[in-house]
């Protein structure tokens, strides 16, 4: 009897195993007990990175978002383009624009030495862009792990999923709902651009052709850096936060209410829409921007992630197993 039973709680706990294989949750302790340092290990190689560039947390949290908004965060961006295949980062969006692999793959080799074949690329991504965000001067929060990588990426989504610097207000209210955020996380997560830099062929035409909510001074400044010829000084660079870009802080919504949003799609966010309450209220309130981000950035992380089962913990980030 005793030999039965055993064997019977034996072949339950199995069939638990294979079920909850298939729908297992994100969690904060994920890798407690299988990789105990990888939350130093990670710090460690992000604040080296950002000690020598500090544009580079910026960098960091941006591949993270455009992950994420294509296809889930599974880390489908991280994939280089092969001889039969081609991934995101030769998408619109992505192309001369994103960057950061080579410090991801420094991450993950220091990932890989702790524990090797543990943690997936996308969470190595999700823990490095919190990490990014606290050494630059803002919120912390508690990243929910255990995604999985994706063994294949798409250029197409990466440029129907990705919203452009030209997007009007109801554009990006739509494009983060589809994605399950709320208007109010639009314009938290927006708040990450109080750090990094855009080049100029993203902002040219605001600044050269907008009349409408755009200071005048500010617009002459940048034009002094980004020709009015398309080709001409395109990838020249101007700071999302003309004060402080390398500083978590609430000056990215301070500069909206004063006309001085970079990219068109920032400024729509202060534009006489239903989001001016929203920006004023971070103008006048850091504490509860750095909340709403950081409850933001942990919704952000929960889109479509592999666990289980499905996808695969890539040893490199840039190609599958």
């Amino acid at each position: 009897m005793a030999s039965l039973i055993s064997f019977s709680t034996l072949n339950i706990f199995v069939v638990f195993l294979i079920i909850g294989s298939t729908s297992a949750q994100l969690s904060t302790n994920f890798y407690c007990y299988s990789c105990p340092n990888l939350f130093d290990t990670v710090k460690s190689a992000v604040q080296s990175a950002i000690s020598k560039e500090a544009r580079m947390g910026a960098s960091l949290l941006r591949l993270f978002f455009h992950d994420c908004f294509v296809n889930g965060c599974d880390g489908s961006i991280l994939l280089d383009d092969t001889s039969t295949f081609t991934g995101e980062k030769r998408a619109a969006p992505n192309f001369n624009s994103v960057r950061g692999f080579e410090v991801v793959d420094d991450i993950k080799s220091a990932v890989e030495k702790a524990c090797p074949g543990v943690v997936s690329c996308a969470d190595v991504l999700a823990v490095a862009s919190r990490d990014s965000v606290v050494i630059l001067g803002g919120p912390s929060w508690d990243v929910k792990l255990g995604r999985r990588d994706a063994r294949t990426a798409s250029q197409a989504a990466a440029n129907n999923s990705i919203p452009p610097p030209t997007s009007n207000l109801n554009a990006l209210i739509s494009n983060f709902n589809a994605h399950g955020l709320s208007t109010k996380d639009l314009v938290a997560l927006s708040g990450s651009h109080t750090i990094g830099q855009a080049r100029c062929t993203n902002f040219r035409a605001r600044i050269y052709n907008e009349t409408n909510n755009l200071d005048r001074s500010f617009a002459r400044a940048r034009q002094s850096n980004c020709p009015s010829v398309s080709g001409s000084g395109d990838n020249n660079l101007a700071p999302l936060d003309l004060q402080t870009p390398t500083n978590f802080d609430i000056n990215y919504f301070n500069n909206l209410v004063n006309r001085r949003g970079l990219l068109h799609s920032d400024q729509q966010l202060y534009n006489g829409g239903s989001t001016d309450s929203a920006v004023t209220d971070y103008t006048n309130n850091p504490g509860s921007f750095f909340s709403d981000f950081a409850s933001a950035m942990i919704k952000m992380g929960d889109i479509k992630p592999l666990t289980g089962s499905n996808g695969e913990i890539r040893k490199n980030c840039r190609r599958i197993n």
